[in-house]
């Protein structure tokens, strides 16, 4: 994300909490109560312009405070008594190729800040910032005040509405637009954030970030499908050390600004865990680990593209004219080598004599025609020759197979029409119906 795009986020993000914090106060509050000050009105919206002064606050912390970053000089304790994170690979410390620096425990690179986070949970575009050790506290009391700043702010437009209808105090016409409009910001707002600090509040109580949780997931699937054994979360405290962990250790700051505890560089492991001497997250043993690369290899083409196993010459391998090769021999269009051209024996003055026993089918196919070879169909990698189809034959054939065969289909034959019977009837027939009637006519008269 570019430098413009974010602060066009974090103006966005000011901009739709101030429309939610004063606009209702303005134009909801404010009228309802007569446009007078009074101790009710007080008592209503100081409590409120407290949370959001905190909400404030706590967002311009998460945006200007920086979440840590790995020192320069900084090497792992090899030497620690409670040990230090290593690659699944190499099995040494954790080691961060774009920044050239090793990484301490839970650390990880951010491709949007190209640097390496402490403690990284995630990068949150609406703060244009890291969320790691040391603003991650900033980042969960912004989202409990967004949660208890947009409740007050419904319970009031609630109140609104029904002091409207229960005292015949119905708003005017700009009322009722912001009325609605708060209603309208308000509620996906609370919605949509609510259910993400759900999801943060509970990492807070497991002393987990994001990206552990999703590590906890793989390793809760291995677990389950009885790949590895269970192994316990090392950094889990506890519920009261976990959030002592982020929010500091006095219980009565943790709604306040504070400085998190520890360096971000070493964290405490839970105590008695049975899973001492295994890395996190465990590895899955199917999974094929790749040797490391040698600095020292140099790749080089073979001298011949035609390998086989260990660079030899496969010598079950034949051409697919090898019929032809054998048949052939000397001929007047030149010899025909009964190996391949890729072939160690090709070119050789002795070709390998083959057996004059063939079976039937290839004395068949070496019988020639007037002193011409027989002709033969292209096969292997390039495919088969084959005559084109007449499609509206091999139709009329398959129905002709299918309806003459007896007892298959009742096939209706129609009579052959009558001959008329010579007579009078049959002349009468022939006559018209105007000449009858001439003719009855002229015997009645």
């Amino acid at each position: 994300m570019g430098r413009l795009t974010g602060r066009l986020f974090v103006f966005f993000t000011t901009l739709l909490i101030s429309f939610i914090a004063y606009s209702s106060q303005i134009f909801v509050i404010w009228p309802w109560y007569g446009r007078e000050f009074s101790v009710e009105l007080l008592q209503l919206l100081v409590p409120f312009n407290v949370l959001v002064g905190l909400l404030f606050w706590n967002y311009r912390l998460c945006i200007i405070t920086d979440p840590g970053t790995v020192p320069p000089t900084w090497r792992p304790d090899v030497n620690d008594e409670d040990g230090y994170e290593v690659k699944k690979l190499t099995r040494g410390p954790r080691y961060c190729r774009t920044c050239e620096n090793y990484k301490p425990p839970r650390a990880h690179h951010c491709r949007q800040c190209k640097r390496c986070v402490l403690r990284m949970d995630h990068h949150c575009p609406w703060v244009n910032n890291c969320v790691g050790h040391f603003n991650y506290g900033h980042f969960i009391r912004f989202l409990f005040y967004v949660d208890v700043a947009c409740s007050y702010h419904l319970v009031m437009l609630v109140n609104r509405v029904i002091g409207s209808a229960t005292y015949w105090d119905e708003p005017s016409g700009r009322e009722l637009i912001f009325l609605v409009l708060n209603f309208a910001t308000c509620i996906p707002v609370l919605l949509s954030v609510g259910i993400f600090s759900l999801y943060h509040f509970y990492s807070l109580l497991g002393n987990s970030t994001t990206i552990e949780g999703w590590e906890k997931d793989k390793v809760a699937t291995l677990v389950r499908r009885g790949r590895i054994r269970e192994i316990k979360f090392p950094y889990n405290l506890g519920v009261r050390r976990n959030i002592e962990a982020v929010l500091g250790p006095r219980p009565l700051l943790w709604c306040c600004p504070t400085v998190p505890p520890g360096n971000g560089l070493k964290y405490p492991l839970a105590g008695g865990d049975d899973s001492s001497g295994e890395e996190w997250p465990p590895k899955d043993p199917d999974v094929y680990v790749y040797p490391d690369e040698d600095p020292n290899h140099r790749f080089e083409l073979p001298a011949s593209p035609w390998t086989y196993e260990n660079g030899s010459y496969n010598p079950d391998l034949q051409p697919t004219t090898t019929r032809r090769r054998k048949a052939a021999g000397t001929t007047a269009d030149g010899p025909y080598a009964a190996v391949p051209p890729y072939h160690p024996d090709y070119g050789r003055e002795t070709y390998p004599v083959y057996s004059e026993e063939e079976d039937d089918d290839d004395n068949d196919d070496n019988v020639y025609n007037h002193g011409r070879p027989r002709e033969f169909v292209r096969s292997g990698s390039e495919g088969y020759e084959v005559r084109p189809i007449d499609r509206e034959a091999m139709l009329r054939r398959y129905v002709e197979d299918r309806t003459t065969e007896p007892g298959r289909y009742q096939l209706y034959v129609p009579d052959p029409p009558s001959e008329p019977e010579s007579g009078a009837e049959d002349f009468d027939e022939v006559v018209p119906l105007a000449e009858k009637l001439e003719r009855w006519r002229a015997t009645s008269a």
